[in-house]
């Protein structure tokens, strides 16, 4: 069956948009909120009908309705919005004359050429900014557990702050670098102890105990916190 396309409808709570997801996997119909966007998610079975996922939008209205309530208020790449850059508020400052692609000054994002690059060139340098400062962290760890990792990248990623592949490869949120550096610290111990555990096993924890003291209140923020950072953008 086709997957429906996305659409706005009128709930009780108003106007929602809805995205429609069809999976070999689900064995049932589901809904989820996505973060970063305040979407409704409904995921049918591969021979599940539109009326089906729709039955179940309007059985849970108000559950809906809490959830979309619960989410962070958005936060857009514009002129004078308040960003955390390593867990500390940075005011965006458009500077149109001035040169440099973007950069922090006196507790300000800077960034300069036309209005219309103002959202990319800050999302650029977000992006590298955790690069440089995760790969600074991975070495760090890998130092002191004798590993080496394949390769380190930076991406977008929906659900995850931090990935390991079977080879090696270590795979990081550019959304990190907004946390604090004790979260980025732990993160990156986390994916580092996966390169000799690919499990969540006591040595893989023990592994981490060893990379990094910031476990506990990492955890607890990442948990409680980051979902806000996922708004941002």
């Amino acid at each position: 069956m086709e997957v429906p396309p996305p659409e706005m409808l009128e709930l009780r709570t108003g106007l929602a948009v809805v995205e429609w997801r069809r999976s070999t996997r689900a064995q049932r119909v589901s809904l989820r909120i996505d973060p970063r966007g305040g979407a409704i998610i409904v995921t049918l079975p591969m021979r599940a009908s539109r009326r089906a996922g729709m039955a179940l939008l309007m059985n849970h209205q108000d559950w809906i309705a809490d959830r979309l309530a619960a989410l962070p208020d958005a936060v857009r790449f514009t002129d004078g919005a308040i960003l955390p850059i390593a867990g500390v508020p940075h005011r965006i400052r458009h500077a149109p004359t001035a040169r440099g692609g973007a950069f922090l000054q006196d507790g300000e994002l800077i960034v300069t050429g036309s209005a219309e690059f103002l959202r990319r060139r800050t999302h650029d340098f977000l992006r590298k900014e955790a690069g440089r400062r995760l790969a600074a962290l991975v070495a760090e760890k890998s130092t002191l557990a004798a590993l080496h990792p394949k390769r380190i990248t930076v991406k977008d990623t929906k659900s995850r702050w931090g990935s390991c592949a079977s080879d090696g490869s270590l795979s990081f949120s550019w959304r990190l670098v907004m946390a604090p550096p004790y979260a980025q610290d732990y993160v990156a111990a986390h994916e580092v102890a996966h390169l000799r555990h690919m499990n969540h096993g006591p040595r893989f924890w023990a592994l981490v105990d060893q990379l990094t003291p910031h476990k506990a209140p990492a955890i607890e923020w990442l948990h409680t916190e980051a979902p806000r950072l996922l708004r941002i953008g």
